[in-house]
């Protein structure tokens, strides 16, 4: 695994430490210590994918997250935030963040969600089937098993199931959802996205498959 990255962070310890274990992996690394520079280069030299701190001087990381989406940049964004900021993370994923990531962490873990990132960022299209723990998902004959065992599922709720296997381990808001599932003119609310969630759980019969993250969304848990 390796590609380009964009490190916006302004602990010098932690930057070069970040810096350091993705240059040896091989990436492709740019590095910024305050908003400003992380702001211009996440425009200017866009990076698969942009390790974004929150709290930084001159611009913080919600006004670069949201100039990098509002200009249509690419990149995938996981963002750090500190321990216990719930409205941290629902602010950052609506925002447009593709994950986020609570300090302290571990390496291992951070090279567990740039891989799940790299998942979500891969053209989905190159990829008709999908599997997680028992479960098989076929995009091309419309399929859905579990443990071998066929399961019927609505089209929606087919589509749904699609999308978090295409995006397993990442948090996905209900917002994005009805956006990447529904479509941007649904004109419901997000309840529905809880109750197909529920179906899902049940014609299953895997409710650890998809955790509820209170107050963010949804997560696919790679088994």
């Amino acid at each position: 695994m390796s590609g380009s990255i964009l490190i916006v962070e302004d602990e010098p310890v932690l930057l070069r430490g970040l810096r350091d274990t993705f240059v040896n992996q091989g990436w492709d690394v740019a590095t910024a210590s305050d908003g400003e520079k992380g702001l211009e280069l996440a425009l200017t030299k866009p990076a698969d994918v942009i390790l974004l701190d929150i709290m930084l001087p001159r611009v913080n990381g919600y006004e670069i997250c949201r100039a990098v989406r509002e200009r249509g940049v690419q990149s995938a964004i996981l963002m750090l935030t500190a321990k216990g900021q719930e409205e941290d993370v629902i602010l950052g994923l609506n925002l447009g963040a593709d994950d986020y990531l609570t300090k302290p962490f571990s390496p291992r873990e951070l090279v567990a969600r740039m891989k799940a990132i790299f998942r979500r960022t891969e053209p989905q299209e190159r990829h008709s089937s999908f599997s997680l723990g028992d479960v098989m998902l076929d995009k091309e004959s419309h399929d859905v098993t579990v443990g071998g065992k066929p399961v019927e599922l609505t089209a929606k709720e087919f589509d749904l199931l699609a999308f978090f296997m295409a995006n397993t381990g990442l948090v996905v808001s209900r917002d994005v959802l009805l956006d990447r599932v529904w479509g941007q003119e649904y004109p419901g609310g997000t309840r529905t996205v809880d109750v197909h969630v529920a179906q899902l759980r049940r014609k299953l019969g895997r409710p650890d498959l998809i955790r509820t993250l209170r107050g963010t969304g949804y997560k696919a848990m790679p088994q």
